[in-house]
């Protein structure tokens, strides 16, 4: 996951949180509120009416009955009976509507002057009231159907604010996240042209002053001191193969001059001819050093033309047939439906050439039959080189290293070598923007495939 996705489903989880909480308590206040306030208008009727029952002589139970139906803070399906202090009914307002009670509640009464309970949709309240040293008491029932149908109200008003508030705050918070993060974007786009042949590439400042300019600051500064690094080493390697080449050169002339000139001793004479191969070999693996260090230096130097990709693999082939007869190479081209037949890339063909030599002779070294087949697959946005050969596979630990400059596998003890060769092809063909990978198939096909961009 993207650190933009994880700050955008982070900030818009914490938002839609705190949204739902803040409705969350939004309704239970103003339930809490309307059974409060209800709860405070039951008492008051019901202690209002026992007032007009006890009190005022002039109003008897018709009357008061007549007062309860007729006023205007009457509440729905209303219910109030009042008790005096031997338990008996001494007034009920309305005949039809019914409330629950028993001795228990005004038993309750007597020791708290006030209870309140809920029975279905109705609601109960009971209330002690003292008048001429006795004992009254009043219950009433009614439903707050104005109050419940406002609380219902509100429950829908709060659920489509919070859903639509989510939506908001989700599309809100991945706008302004990708907004703010878009400076990370140019800077991650601008990283991956940095290779190593491309180490005087700079980002570039911003001139804002904010975190990512600091950044992009401390990473050009870190970039300098690494293309420093690269330069000192390239240098190095040059002036150091430089050196060793004329010494080398010396030693061969004068070994070869000692074969042809003196007469020695058979087992002298062999190790002569030893001596003179790894000069041979040193001086060899100098050549792949300062080519290897000649591409990484003129890389943005060197001009890319077209080149025939089948032109070059037979170039190769030649070149290896003049040294190893006996390598047979089967070659095949498959063309994709659809797609004109076009084997050209940009590159250069001197170099591309050692990058397949290189490829070839390794086919042919490490292959038990002194075969190898190349096929070419042609497609509408590459071209595909297929390079296999029948011998030991390598083991993944020595896959891990294969392109690694002097990785040697356990396949190559009978055979000669520096290990240089398929890390030259590597460096080779990613200058040229081709990707080289290894894989195989069953368990003796060993298979190189090269992606050239056409």
């Amino acid at each position: 996951m993207t650190l933009r996705r994880k700050i955008s489903i982070s900030a818009a989880s914490v938002f839609s949180a705190i949204l739902a909480l803040a409705c969350i308590i939004i309704y239970t206040t103003s339930a809490q509120y309307r059974e409060d306030e209800f709860v405070k208008r039951l008492e008051d009727k019901a202690l209002t009416t026992a007032k007009l029952l006890l009190e005022v002589k002039e109003v008897d139970k018709q009357l008061l009955k007549l007062i309860d139906q007729n006023s205007i803070n009457k509440l729905f399906d209303e219910k109030i009976l009042v008790f005096d202090d031997g338990f008996d009914l001494i007034y009920s307002s309305l005949d039809d509507a019914r409330i629950n009670w028993s001795s228990k509640d005004l038993a309750v009464l007597r020791k708290d002057p006030f209870f309140y309970r809920k029975e279905g949709l109705n609601e109960v309240v009971g209330v002690y009231y003292s008048y001429e040293d006795r004992d009254y008491f009043a219950i009433i029932s009614a439903e707050d159907k104005y109050g419940n149908r406002k609380l219902e109200f509100l429950l829908y008003v709060l659920i489509i604010t919070f859903l639509a508030g989510t939506v908001l705050v989700w599309l809100l918070t991945l706008f302004l996240v990708k907004t703010l993060l878009s400076p990370l974007s140019r800077f991650n786009e601008q990283i991956v042209r940095i290779t190593g042949s491309k180490l005087n590439h700079r980002i570039l400042e911003s001139g804002n002053s904010d975190e990512m300019d600091t950044l992009t600051r401390t990473f050009n500064s870190m970039i300098g001191r690494i293309e420093q690094a690269f330069d000192t080493q390239k240098e190095f390697t040059a002036n150091a193969s430089h050196e060793l080449r004329t010494p080398l050169t010396r030693i061969a002339f004068q070994i070869e001059g000692m074969l042809q000139n003196f007469e020695h001793k058979p087992e002298v004479k062999e190790y002569l001819v030893n001596i003179k191969s790894d000069i041979h070999h040193l001086s060899d693996i100098i050549n792949s050093l300062l080519l290897l260090s000649k591409l990484e230096k003129e890389a943005e130097k060197l001009d890319f033309e077209n080149v025939r990709i089948d032109e070059i693999i037979f170039m190769a082939y030649e070149n290896l047939r003049k040294t190893n007869p006996e390598y047979e190479l089967n070659f095949e081209i498959k063309e994709v439906d659809g797609a004109e037949l076009i084997l050209e890339t940009k590159g250069i063909k001197s170099i591309l050439q050692i990058a397949i030599s290189n490829l070839l002779k390794n086919a042919f070294q490490y292959s038990s039959d002194h075969k190898s087949k190349v096929t070419i697959i042609h497609g509408q946005q590459s071209v595909e080189v297929l390079l296999e050969n029948n011998g030991p596979i390598l083991t993944n630990q020595e896959q891990k290293r294969l392109f690694e400059s002097f990785m040697r596998g356990a396949n190559s003890r009978k055979s000669t070598g520096y290990g240089l060769g398929l890390r030259m092809s590597k460096r080779i063909l990613d200058f040229h923007e081709a990707a080289l990978t290894y894989e195989t198939e069953g368990a003796d096909i060993n298979r190189f495939r090269i992606r050239f961009k056409i």
